[in-house]
This record gives C-alpha cells, structure tokens and sequence, in this order.
C-alpha cells in the first residue's frame, strides 16, 4: 500500500532535517559549538561566516538581517546616496561640495570604502572609475597638501578599498600618493613635516604651530597606514620611517609621562607644553592602540606606550563635573588646566571601548568600558543640551554650564563623526539599546537641521532654533558619519571588529591575521569581467 499524503510530507520534512544537518557539520565539523570557543578551528569559523555574511551583504544586498536594524539601515543608505548624488551633480572631482574646492576628488576617495560597504554598487562604480581613470595629485594638486590628511584620507581610504575588494589598481594609486609626502621625512629627527608642496617637493611646518613644530595628531597618525603599504609592496621603506619616529617618541621626555602637542622635528625636543585629547593630539592615542591591535596584539612596544600614555592622562586631565557628574577630558596649556572638551575628543569613549574588549583582566575590562560609557554620556549630554539635538564644535565645565559651549566660535557642528563613532563602538561592544537611539535622534536631527535640497551642511550656531548653515558638505561626512552611522544599525558581521580596523577617517583596514585579501576580492573581480 502506498503512502498516505501526511505521511509522504512528513517523510520530506525528515530528510530536509538530515539534510541540513549534514551541511552543518561539512560545516564546522564534528563540534558545533566550536564557533564560540577560542580555537584555531572556532576563529577560522567565525572568520568564514563574518566574511560570507559580507559579501553576501555587499553583493546580494541581503541587509544581513542578524541584529540589524534594517529599516534604519536603510534610510542612512538613502542619506548616503543623497549626499552622493548632489556631490555628483554639482562637484565631481572637487574636494568638497562646496564652491571653488580643490580638484583632487578627496570626497570620491573618501566615500568610495562607504558606498561599497553600503553596497551601492552603481555609485560605487562611478567612483572606481574616477579613481583608476582621473585620479593623479601630482598633476591636479594647486599648491601645498596636508601630509596628514592626505594619509589618513587618500592613501589610507585607497588601501581600504584595495583591502575590500583586492584590486590592484587601487594600491598602486596608493603607494603613489605616499611616494609623493616621503620628503616631508627628511629632517634630522625623521618626524615628518606638516605640508609639501608636490610641484617642488618641498615641505614645511604650519606657521601658527608652536612656532614651525610638528603636530603631534599629525606625525603620530601615519603608521596604521604607512606599514599596511609596506606589507603590501614589501618595500620596508615607508614602515621604517614609521619605526624611526616611534624610536623620537619612545626616547624624548614626558612631562608627568604626558605628551605635549608639538614637536620640533630638528631637535626631537617638546616646544609649547600644550596636551589634549581633542584637536592637536587625538589621533596619535587612537594609533597607538590601533597599531598593537592590527598587527593582531604583535606591536608590544605600541602597547606600552599607550598604556603610559593613557594612565598620564587619567591622572592629570580626567575630571568629573561638580553638579551632575560627567566625566571629561580637560586640555593643559603650560600649567594651567582648561575645562573644555573638543566634540574631536569624543572619539576617546570608543576607543576606551575598543580598549576594555581587547585587555587580558576583568578589572581592566571593566575599567576601561566604565571610562568609555561615562565620556560617551558626557558628549550624549553635550548633544541633549542644545536647540538642536546636534553637539558643538567645543563645550566647557564651569560654575554656571556643564557640557556646553560658552563662546560664539565653539557653536558650530560640521557634520564630525567623533560622537556617533563613540556610540558605534559602545553599541558593538555592550548592545545597549540606548546606544543606537541616541544615533538615531542625532540622524533626526541631522535630518532637521542640516539637510539642503542639495546635499547635507553644517550648521553655525547648535543652539540656535533656526541656525545658518555653512554651504560645506565635508568629506569626512560620507566616509565617516555616515559610515558609523549604517555599521551601528548593521549586524556585527558587517565589518567585524576582530576583523577590521578603522584608521583615523574610518577607512577600515585589515587585522594583521584575519583576511584573506584575494577571496574578499574575487567576487567583485568577476562582475567587472
């Protein structure tokens, strides 16, 4: 007798269930769990899946549900094709939308790792062309560049694209732009000046800093990038200038083990004792740990020297306000300590959370996550205390304000990153809700206040109800905030944190030991073909 309905559909069920069962363990093998463990077998399994949920992301444009939120996910892509798309109409090949901008495309090359990873792949396309096509600083460049954003944003969003998607084309254009800032290393210390002129190879120090001195941000910001190319090309060149200027800051002097914002790059020696976590002295903290974390914990040396670093600052700027208790950073100006905090600054509550996931101990686990979230709400509270839910550009701790600007030239907000980059991170690391609703009350007003019919701008006064806007949509817009807006509503997998690393401009590079640069790249080598 034959097999009733219900039987013969029961019978599929239980060979899809066996079915299914056999791939798993082709898998992962014989232990299931092994994803979750800390063998070579359960990274290797997790490396698999992030990488797959990645491409599947990229190239199916899956949305890789997860913990994603998809529909906010969504509407920061529709944010991000609208700024592209007024950035192709009105400014292509310009710096910046914004009138008279240079002709180097920064914003193309600075957007480009965002809109693949968003998987725009039309826009994306638009800007790979521009890059392997029309893209040459020693022709366009009018003037001096700027060593340090040239690396963070050409030479570092360049690698980062090359690291996404394998193509060659990409870090040749790299390590061309890195060829032409080499002359700024050329001086008795091998600190590097702050500008070169790429028409006669000349470089110098801005005039307003310290008197000619390096910027401690600026020369301190350049090996995330500048070992990653020599990895590349094995051309130990750019990491030994890199090893040069880490022997200068390892051997020179810390005041109260704290590291003054200028240089002078002839002697080696501090010149004005002026020590911040915000403007002139950021990144160079953020690059230590980033370093001892991309060389997959390998760089000690980086360690060490944040630690010091990290354990100065807390002894001597780190204070809480007197009447609701945040935390903040304060700056040093000679001896006299200022009670002020650069929205820059903010990115130091992500960095502490970066930190707290990567330490061997609880207590230090937890006291650097402890650091992270207060200064995290710390700017939280610098946004919430305005007209328009935006943070400014500075705000201060006094008798009579806590958390907000007091002078007119601290009210601005141009579109920085700093604090939703801190919240991106806090959300990765303690899935706190609270985390991305504060990016997303900063997305609405974002969306109120600085939203044109022609892209996105900054706007001159955050606690104004109808502020002016500056006509700027930033480059650091398209591949930072809005960057760090998709990845805290994207599931973890997009862009792993024990994957990838994000430099100064949020262009994420590779952990040393993770990627498989070839396989991430072969599947957008085979539609190009």
């Amino acid at each position: 007798m034959g097999l009733r309905l219900w039987e013969k559909y029961f019978l599929l069920l239980a060979v899809a269930l066996i079915l299914v069962l056999m791939v798993s363990l082709m898998t992962f093998g014989s232990n299931v769990t092994a994803i979750n463990g800390n063998s070579d077998s359960a990274q290797l399994s997790r490396d698999i899946v992030a990488r797959n949920a990645h491409l599947d992301h990229v190239f199916n444009n899956s949305g890789v549900i997860g913990n994603a939120d998809v529909e906010k996910q969504e509407y920061i892509k529709n944010m991000m094709k609208f700024s592209w798309n007024n950035y192709k109409k009105y400014a292509w090949g310009a710096n910046e939308l914004l009138f008279g901008a240079g002709r180097l495309g920064a914003t193309i090359v600075d957007a480009i790792d965002t809109l693949y990873v968003m998987g725009l792949m039309d826009e994306y396309a638009d800007a790979r062309q521009f890059i392997v096509d029309e893209l040459d600083v020693k022709a366009n460049a009018k003037g001096d560049l700027s060593v340090f954003e040239t690396n963070i944003r050409f030479v570092g969003g360049l690698l980062s694209i090359y690291a996404l998607t394998g193509e060659e084309a990409y870090l040749t254009k790299a390590k061309t732009i890195a060829d032409i800032l080499l002359p700024a290393f050329d001086t008795p210390t091998g600190i590097p000046l702050a500008i070169i002129n790429v028409k006669t190879g000349k470089a110098n120090n801005w005039g307003w800093a310290s008197g000619g001195c390096s910027i401690l941000s600026e020369f301190g910001s350049l090996e995330l990038e500048f070992n990653y190319l020599s990895k590349l090309t094995n051309d130990e060149g750019y990491s030994k200038r890199i090893k040069r200027i880490r022997e200068v800051v390892e051997a020179v002097d810390k005041p109260d083990g704290l590291y003054p914002n200028y240089i002078n790059p002839s002697t080696g020696k501090w010149c004005l004792k002026h020590v911040s976590v915000g403007a002139l002295g950021d990144s160079f903290y953020e690059y230590l740990l980033k370093s001892y974390l991309m060389s997959g914990k390998k760089d000690l040396q980086a360690k060490k020297l944040y630690d010091d670093a990290i354990e100065a600052l807390e002894n001597h700027l780190l204070y809480k306000s007197a009447q609701n208790n945040l935390w903040y950073f304060a700056e040093m100006k000679s001896n006299r300590i200022e009670h002020k905090m650069d929205h820059l600054a903010c990115f130091i509550s992500g960095l502490f959370a970066l930190q707290s996931a990567n330490e061997p101990t609880d207590d230090r686990r937890n006291h650097f996550l402890e650091l992270a979230i207060e200064i995290g709400n710390t700017c939280h509270e610098s946004y919430i205390r305005t007209e328009t839910g935006i943070g400014p550009e500075s705000f201060r701790f006094t008798q009579d304000a806590e958390a907000k600007s007091t002078r007119e030239n601290e009210k601005y907000y141009i579109l920085r990153p700093e604090v939703i980059e801190g919240w991106f991170y806090l959300w990765r690391i303690t899935k706190q809700q609270k985390y991305r609703d504060w990016c997303w009350d900063a997305v609405k007003s974002i969306e109120k206040y600085c939203k044109t019919l022609n892209g996105y701008s900054g706007i001159k006064n955050v606690y104004h109800p109808s502020p002016d806007k500056d006509d700027v949509q930033q480059s650091f817009w398209l591949a930072e905030t809005l960057k760090y807006l998709y990845l805290t509503f994207s599931d973890d997998a997009i862009l792993s944190l024990d994957q990838w690393i994000f430099n100064t401009e949020a262009h994420p590079l590779p952990i040393e030991k993770d990627l498989n640069l070839q396989q991430i790249g072969e599947p957008i080598q085979q539609e190009q073909q």
